[in-house]
């Protein structure tokens, strides 16, 4: 069970500090604004590995969700906690981390400021037993096919379309297919 008196820092919409509470307090529906760090890993296929968060965590157990997901410490920098995270939930020390986006991202239980990052990585990942309920790289069209079927989490879903757009959605819904069927039937 995660501990609910772990001590957050909370931030403006800047990332400043302004203030700390517990786990317990920002996810208890406060909404108390507080960082999170995300990192998307990708392999040179093109695939994206998710993990699949365990049945006793707090917040949407036994979903697949971005690779390593976590909370910055009171004290620590969102680039410290991304290092840590990646270590701690994957095994991972040897990456490139490229910084995408930051945005708040609120559900019914808590708010969050999200600094994302993705990497290409092709080594050995090994996702921590305690942490994690294991992972896997999926494929972009069996992300696809999962989309809106509750097994993704909604934060994932929301994300990975923000940051990857129509890269990686169907094409039926990309602003590109789109205007390529327009060009194609005014054509003829």
């Amino acid at each position: 069970m995660d501990n609910q008196q772990e001590i957050f820092p909370l931030v403006n919409e800047d990332g400043d500090v302004i203030g700390s509470a517990t786990r317990g307090e920002c996810h208890s529906g406060s909404k108390l604004l507080h960082p999170v760090v995300h990192l998307h890993v990708f392999n040179s296929k093109g695939e994206i590995y998710l993990q699949r968060r365990p049945d006793w965590k707090d917040i949407q157990p036994g979903k697949w969700d971005t690779a390593v997901g976590g909370h910055v410490d009171f004290g620590e920098t969102p680039d410290e906690a991304l290092r840590r995270e990646v270590r701690e939930e994957l095994g991972i020390t040897d990456f490139t981390p490229a910084f995408i986006d930051k945005y708040v991202f609120e559900s019914k239980r808590e708010k969050e400021l999200v600094y994302v990052h993705r990497t290409t990585y092709d080594g050995e990942i090994k996702p921590s037993a305690e942490e994690l309920n294991g992972g896997r790289f999926w494929s972009m069209q069996e992300i696809r096919d999962a989309m809106g079927k509750d097994v993704l989490t909604p934060n994932f879903e929301s994300e990975f379309k923000r940051c990857f757009g129509s890269r990686h959605i169907p094409a039926r819904t990309s602003r590109a297919a789109s205007e390529e069927s327009r060009r194609t039937s005014s054509d003829g």
